[in-house]
């Protein structure tokens, strides 16, 4: 009895490594343009925040960040086993089959789906389009150039379907916070990947560290620099007050911080995981400067 018990808490424990939910931070770095799109539309709008649409926006992301992080891993369980920061993943490691990993797929791609039923048409129907780019993102790493330009567009869906189900359809606004989500995403990730920069060119799988080279930390540059651009311009298109472009001024400072720290000679190592952190730190306060005016205070 004891063993059965262990055993069945081993093998939970492996699930919630496969579905990264001992990483908090790689969840909410998704959930945080979601509720970002979320909050942003009701502003836009003149709307109450819709409680019961950001408990589903919350639930979602979760669903969809552990299908995909499934779906990461059952495409890259024999790369991951040659790269250090990915060889001991369940998968790769070889502790769950890959018939467990299919069946987690299934629970939260159904999850994921039976959320998704709550939403506008346009929304079910973006829920569904952004399926197929979850779904391939781990095999541009072998055939693109640039598979973070894939992931940042899957991330991009995080605003589009809120958006259309708060408001519902897509205007200028809607598009305004993509631009800055795919910026975003694309400079966080590539900072992200440049860590594995050895290990990618060993194994022959591509990455925008690889392929921005020597202009690597310029092109981050220019990703977070829209990213703020953009964010700016949103907030004084909807009118989202002072709180927010405080907020947006922070982000700005953290940012120019990290891409100086990118610059210097011998960077650690842990810089990058602490860099990928800081983002969700920053997409934290930006949420939290646009709330005041949300609710009315600002």
């Amino acid at each position: 009895m004891t063993t059965d018990i262990h055993e069945s808490e081993s093998t939970f424990l492996k699930i919630v490594r496969l579905l990264r939910w001992h990483k908090p931070a790689g969840r909410l770095i998704l959930m945080l343009p979601a509720l970002w799109a979320t909050v942003a539309a009701a502003k836009s709008q003149h709307q109450l925040l819709p409680l019961d649409l950001i408990g589903v926006v919350i639930l979602g992301s979760l669903a969809t960040s552990a299908a995909g992080c499934v779906i990461n891993d059952l495409w890259d369980r024999d790369i991951d086993t040659q790269v250090e920061r990915t060889k001991t993943r369940p998968l790769a490691a070889r502790s769950l089959s890959i018939q467990v990993g299919i069946g987690v797929l299934f629970v939260s791609g159904l999850c994921a789906f039976l959320l998704s039923t709550y939403l506008t048409p346009l929304s079910f129907g973006l829920c569904f389009s952004a399926v197929p780019v979850i779904a391939i993102y781990p095999a541009c790493k072998r055939f693109f150039p640039v598979p973070q330009l894939v992931l940042s567009i899957a991330w991009g869906f995080a605003v589009l379907i809120p958006w259309s189900a708060v408001t519902g359809g897509l205007d200028r606004y809607a598009w305004l916070l993509w631009v800055a989500v795919i910026a975003w995403t694309m400079g966080f990730d590539t900072i992200y990947a440049i860590s594995d920069r050895e290990d990618d060119l060993k194994v022959g799988v591509n990455s925008s560290a690889l392929f921005f080279g020597k202009y690597v930390t310029l092109a981050i540059s220019i990703f977070l620099a829209i990213t703020f651009a953009c964010l700016v311009w949103l907030g004084w298109e909807i009118k989202f007050g002072y709180a927010y472009y405080l907020a947006c001024l922070t982000a700005g400072l953290l940012w120019i911080w990290q891409c100086n720290k990118l610059n210097q000679v011998n960077i650690p190592s842990e810089f990058y995981q602490k860099a990928f952190g800081q983002n969700v730190w920053i997409g934290l306060i930006i949420l939290a400067g646009m709330l005041p005016a949300t609710l009315g205070f600002g």
